[in-house]
Formats: structure tokens, sequence, C-alpha cells
């Protein structure tokens, strides 16, 4: 709170829209008034292996159930064998097996309660004002500049023409056209012989 009020005495924050009067100082003070006699607790550490493994940790979570299909290796003699994977072990995938009744005590301890939503979105994408700001953004981002570009209809034509490479082309020759024969969709089996259609 101390840091936010010299923050803010140094010039160094920026309200705009709703926000805007809080650039007043009696009215930044009156904001953060009800705040200082909260308790706040902060705990923040750095991330292990830094954003980018951050992000793909959250990315597994965020559409996802607590256990793939996948994993579900067995139901036999009332025990569940699922994979799982042992960071401490170098990340090696092991097999575990528990009784029918604790696969199932567990399993719902990974579903939200009652009004807690799994994805919260906040800024310009937030519920309470979602539709008038995206339409401000698109009508803002409909410059002279963005009405220039090409509009093809198909997203390689689009590359193409604003990048100025040709992804269709075969990239080992530079001129066979790249015509998709056949799609393999992801097994657990053998992965396919590749087709060199150039």
């Amino acid at each position: 709170m101390k840091a936010l009020a010299q923050a803010h005495a140094a010039g160094k924050l920026q309200f705009f829209g709703d926000l805007a009067p809080l650039a007043d100082p009696p009215a930044f003070a009156r904001y953060l008034a009800p705040l200082q006699h909260k308790k706040w607790v902060v705990y923040a550490k750095a991330p292990f292996g830094g954003p980018q493994h951050v992000l793909e940790y959250l990315g597994r979570y965020t559409h996802r159930v607590a256990i793939s299909h996948r994993r579900l290796l067995a139901l036999e003699n009332g025990q569940v064998s699922f994979e799982w994977k042992d960071y401490r072990d170098a990340g090696k995938s092991k097999v575990m097996s528990v009784p029918a009744g604790e696969f199932i005590r567990r399993f719902p301890q990974h579903v939200l309660p009652p009004g807690f939503q799994r994805i919260r979105y906040y800024g310009f994408l937030a519920n309470c004002h979602r539709a008038d700001k995206l339409a401000l953004g698109r009508q803002l981002l409909a410059t002279a500049c963005s009405l220039l570009l090409p509009q093809p209809a198909d997203c390689r034509d689009f590359l193409a023409a604003l990048t100025g490479t040709n992804s269709r082309l075969c990239p080992q020759c530079g001129r066979g056209i790249l015509i998709r024969l056949q799609f393999f969709p992801p097994s657990h089996g053998p992965v396919p012989l590749r087709v060199d259609s150039s």
C-alpha cells in the first residue's frame, strides 16, 4: 500500500476509462483508505522453469478433466490402475492401483465447487463490459493501416501476402506443391511412414 501511494505521488501510475478520476491524489487516497485495514497475505515465488513452463502447466488444467481416458489402464478386482508421472524420479511414467472407492473419492477433489469458475476473464474481456469493450476495440483497430492489409479467404494466402513466402511449396525442393493425401489421427500404435507428395 505504501509503495502504491509513493508510485502515485511520483506520477508512475496511469489511469484510463472509469479509473481516470483516481489520478486525483485525494480521490486515490480515499480509494485506498478502506484497504489499509485489510489483512493481506502475499506469497509469491519465482516460477519453476520460467513463464513458459507455468503457462504449459496451467494450460493442461483449463480445459481438461482431472484424468484423461488414456491414463486409465484397468479396473480389475475392485482396483483401478492408472498411469502417472513421478516428477521426483525424472518424470518417469509409473502405474498406481487404488481401490475403486478411493479413486472415486479422489476424483471429485478436482471438481470445482458451485459458484467457482475454471477460467475467469478480466480487463476488456470481463463479463461486466465485454460487449462494449470488444466493440470499442474493434473500432479502434479498424485504422487505415489495418484496412490496407490483404483479406484473402485462405490463411495460407494471407500468410503469403504478409510474408512473401508460399507455405504450399515443398520445403525440400522449393518447387513442388504440397497436397494433403491422407490425414493420420493421433494413435497409440506405430507412427505411419511419411508420404512425400512433392
